[in-house]
């Protein structure tokens, strides 16, 4: 009797009192709840929307200070670029004056150069015209009887001409020792001689000359060699 009692009496006990499982309320225990006027209060949905709630708040987002400081860097660039676009055409247009500067000099230096080579000898024609001028006077006087104010006036010329050429810097190559030298003398016929060890000078058939010590033309001469011995 006792036994029966406490099995009916189990199932009323459990209405009493929900089983919890895991934490959660079973369906027929939330109905039980709800008809009988009192509030199901559900923790975990309420931790949920408190975490999605408070993520919503700490999540980052664009501060206003680094817009502005995104901002102020692209105009420095855009400045920046700006700035170096106008350095560029500012050298290239440096260098294309420059270009034509240097093309300008090149012309003028060309024009100047073929100038002086053209010009360059006035000084000296001029000087050679006075010696024409004696030249001239020399050949109305050489129908003279006695022929001496041509002989004269020629002698002079030649003296006038030789102080012209030695103001220019042209002196004639002096024939001192007989002495053959090749740098200033040219050999245009030889004769063989035992008199003679080394070649000599024997007659100078042209002068030669040298410009500011330098040879302007060389000395035509003849040249004693010595006598070649014959074999025995």
């Amino acid at each position: 009797m006792l036994k029966d009692d406490a099995e009916n009496s189990k199932p009323t006990d459990a209405a009493e009192k929900p089983e919890k499982t895991g934490g959660l309320p079973k369906p027929d225990d939330i109905q039980d709840l709800a008809e009988g006027g009192d509030e199901v209060e559900y923790e975990p949905i309420k931790d949920i929307e408190a975490a999605a709630e408070k993520a919503e708040h700490e999540a980052p987002r664009p501060h206003e200070g680094d817009d502005k400081s995104l901002k102020h860097k692209l105009k420095k660039k855009e400045a920046e670029i700006k700035s170096l676009k106008k350095e560029k055409e500012e050298i290239k247009d440096k260098y294309l004056r420059k270009l034509a500067e240097m093309e300008n000099l090149r012309k003028r230096f060309e024009r100047e150069r073929a100038e002086y080579e053209q010009y360059a000898l006035n000084d000296f024609l001029r000087e050679l015209l006075v010696v024409l001028d004696n030249f001239e006077r020399a050949l109305q006087s050489r129908q003279e009887p006695d022929g001496k104010s041509f002989q004269e006036g020629v002698e002079m010329i030649y003296r006038q001409y030789l102080d012209l050429l030695k103001k220019k810097g042209v002196v004639p190559i002096e024939i001192n020792d007989k002495k053959f030298d090749p740098t200033l003398h040219q050999a245009v016929l030889t004769e063989e001689s035992e008199a003679v060890d080394e070649p000599e000078v024997a007659e100078e058939m042209q002068r030669g000359y040298l410009l500011h010590g330098r040879l302007l033309r060389p000395a035509l001469v003849k040249v004693i060699v010595p006598k070649k011995k014959e074999e025995e």
